[in-house]
């Protein structure tokens, strides 16, 4: 391997006579991918022009990386054999009756769908991929759709793009009007509101406009809105004073317990809109504390999980434990050594890597509702010869037990975020 004098060239020949590996081209194909601000300029010129205040360069400076990841086909059929075990699991009546037990009332109430895409994220080491955790309304999806767009990939013979261009939209469209037939039959959808809180402050208020778009395109009438620019008069929840027919939820109050989601929580109980994704949906699937029974091969055993199944969680998702009084010592001196969420987390919000603990944050944990995941770092992608490594992880969008496509994310820092030069979203290549 020779260093090359272009920072946007590759250190290694990409088409040697030996195929490289993920993690050597990982380490040293500095390829361009995606140019940023090329892709930044395609996103403003899809958006409404009053959309977004300014330009996305100096609001989203850091929405896209420039670089793809690399992942060894074996890690993508994992992957998918984890989907595959998770969806047999959550249909098995002690799983659901347990993870029931744990959830707030109103996730009891199943209104008859799967509630949406998922979005499960995964890190990468020597032995494979580890589910860190499981998201009801993750962001990304369409936004991924737009670097395959904007590829320019150093793309040697052995190599693959995982994103299908043609199809994410597609696949995007068939989740929801699945939602909507499970719940309403034949009955037509017409509205869909995109239901976020202050939507227009979200960092990824540019990907509901993509939705939006996306919706309008297939003939449905869509709006963005806060809960609280909803109405709900007899029997019909409403916008403007259009009916609403479905909600596209990115809340994070999960439970809609909050009293400015009140009306759209009644709504919903009374089976007077859908809504996707659901109390119900993240109470079966997002809930940290399901991890929990998902790496317990005892329990998955006697709830009557196969073998398949139970080998492959095993292998896949870290030890996980909930935080209590009885454990809490032993976690506190081994805290190194753990990952520590809350139940009902999000976003790497109030999740803490055990070494960069304090006293005062421990003791809040120990009294909130928290999970202790065995901690597996994360894989690294160098940008250049001469920075410090990002760190990665690697998001699949799901639906109905199989993976749809893939996404990867790079930062720095002890979550996924958006302020890392260099970092974002990045499109995933396999290496056969």
């Amino acid at each position: 391997m020779t260093e090359s004098s272009d920072p946007n060239r590759c250190d290694v020949d990409c088409a040697p006579r030996k195929p490289l590996t993920a993690d050597q081209l990982n380490e040293a194909c500095f390829c361009v991918s995606v140019d940023p601000e090329s892709l930044r300029r395609e996103l403003e010129r899809l958006l409404p022009g009053d959309a977004t205040e300014g330009s996305l360069a100096l609001s989203h400076p850091h929405l896209f990386a420039s670089m793809p990841v690399y992942v060894p086909r074996s890690i993508i059929e994992q992957i998918g054999s984890v989907i595959a075990a998770i969806e047999e699991v959550t249909a098995l009546a002690d799983y659901r009756s347990t993870v029931i037990g744990w959830a707030p009332e109103i996730a009891r109430m199943d209104p008859g769908s799967l509630g949406g895409l998922l979005g499960l994220d995964f890190h990468l080491t020597a032995d494979g991929a580890h589910l860190i955790e499981i998201n009801t309304n993750p962001g990304g999806v369409l936004l991924s759709s737009m670097l395959a767009r904007a590829q320019r990939i150093c793309m040697p013979s052995n190599m693959q793009s995982t994103t299908d261009l043609s199809s994410i939209e597609a696949e995007v469209m068939m989740v929801i009007e699945a939602e909507w037939k499970q719940q309403r039959g034949p009955l037509p959808l017409k509205s869909i509101a995109i239901v976020d809180d202050s939507p227009t402050e979200q960092y990824l208020y540019p990907e509901f406009l993509l939705f939006q778009a996306l919706f309008q395109k297939h003939g449905y009438h869509a709006e963005i809105c806060s809960p609280d620019a909803l109405e709900y008069t007899g029997g019909q929840l409403r916008l403007h004073d259009e009916a609403v027919d479905m909600v596209y939820n990115r809340l994070t109050d999960f439970a809609l317990e909050e009293s400015r989601n009140s009306l759209l929580r009644a709504a919903y109980v009374a089976g007077d809109v859908v809504v996707s994704p659901n109390p119900h949906a993240h109470a079966m699937y997002a809930d940290k504390r399901n991890l929990i029974l998902l790496s317990d091969s005892a329990f998955l055993a006697q709830a009557g999980a196969s073998p398949q199944a139970i080998a492959v969680l095993a292998k896949s998702i870290p030890a996980t434990q909930r935080v209590t009084s009885t454990n809490r010592e032993f976690l506190w001196s081994h805290r190194s050594e753990f990952f520590f969420k809350p139940a009902a987390g999000y976003g790497g919000k109030a999740a803490f890597r055990g070494d960069k603990l304090t006293r005062r944050v421990w003791d809040e944990i120990a009294a909130g509702t928290f999970i202790a995941q065995e901690l597996v770092r994360p894989s690294e992608r160098q940008t250049s010869s001469d920075s410090k490594p990002l760190k990665v992880d690697i998001r699949c969008y799901a639906y109905q037990g199989k993976a749809l496509t893939y996404a990867a994310r790079m930062y720095q820092g002890q979550t996924t975020n958006f302020r890392t030069p260099y970092g974002g979203f990045a499109p995933v290549l396999t290496v056969n």
